[in-house]
């Protein structure tokens, strides 16, 4: 039953990134990074039910962990990008070169080796005040440098960079879910409202989603969408450890498979990023320039 759940739940993620992308990608470029881009995909029905998807894609991968461990879910979850593909193809008949479904299977077995190989064990809660949240700060602040290198880039360069950006803070965005319902669990809801992380976790929430509609705004899916898929669940890990200081498999097995399938999802993003690309006409918010 955790099986199917986990792979319904990627398959409503991807459902859900193929509809946002759709409408964003219509909008004119001069609203990337800008809020009036969330403002105006809010008013469209298509967008919408893409959240929609989104979400119930997150309830069943969440339904899905109190059946199965983590190490069990999250490699089926990083599926949504191939169920991705397949719906764009299926619904938009969005056409998608051989080397794009060989990079988005790169992309994919990459993180889904480094998360079979490399599950965290053990780990212990994270209080608001503990200093392992500056590790948070140092995945924020590379996200933040990633989109600013973007702004005098092609398209599809900053498609790529606003991807990651936003994959590496639906990462922390993840991580501080985990640590608010720890506050909440640990002294109720006065306790856990009490602190920075919820109304961090809100402002995280809605700059990474704005990353991520620029990149759908920038390029089409092949490029926007596969760094988000590879960054969150990695930096998730990687919190994992430095905040809640869970432990990695050290094996030398584990440990050549962890890097195997780093080197498989970047292998996979440059091959995806090489994909054809005929370009977006340039628009501002009045029409084709």
């Amino acid at each position: 039953m955790s099986t199917a759940l986990a792979l319904a739940a990627a398959c409503f993620i991807g459902a859900g990134f193929v509809a946002q992308q759709h409408v964003a990608y219509r909008e004119p470029l001069d609203e990337m990074m800008h809020l009036r881009l969330l403002t105006h995909l809010i008013r469209k029905r298509v967008w919408l039910l893409g959240i929609a998807a989104m979400v119930c894609g997150q309830v069943l991968g969440a339904l899905a962990l109190t059946g199965a461990d983590l190490g069990s879910v999250e490699p089926l979850l990083a599926t949504n990008l191939i169920f991705a593909f397949l719906i764009a193809h299926a619904v938009y008949q969005e056409w998608l070169s051989h080397a794009a479904w060989w990079g988005a299977v790169l992309v994919t077995g990459g993180v889904t080796s480094f998360l079979v190989f490399g599950r965290p064990q053990g780990g212990q809660a994270a209080g608001p005040t503990s200093p392992r949240w500056l590790a948070a700060g140092v995945v924020l602040a590379l996200a933040a440098g990633l989109a600013l290198l973007a702004a005098p880039c092609s398209l599809r360069t900053k498609a790529m960079l606003f991807s990651a950006a936003a994959g590496m803070m639906f990462g922390v965005q993840d991580a501080l879910t985990h640590g608010t319902l720890q506050a909440l669990g640990g002294g109720g809801l006065a306790a856990g409202l009490w602190n920075w992380q919820p109304y961090a976790l809100v402002a995280i929430a809605v700059v990474s989603l704005l990353l991520a509609q620029s990149a759908f705004d920038a390029a089409p899916l092949a490029i926007s969408l596969p760094a988000i898929t590879a960054a969150e669940p990695i930096v998730g890990i990687v919190l994992g450890v430095f905040v809640f200081a869970e432990r990695l498999q050290m094996t030398a097995g584990a440990l050549a498979a962890e890097v195997a399938g780093l080197s498989m999802v970047v292998l996979g993003i440059v091959v995806l990023g090489r994909a054809r690309y005929p370009g977006k006409p340039v628009t501002t918010g009045d029409g084709p320039s």
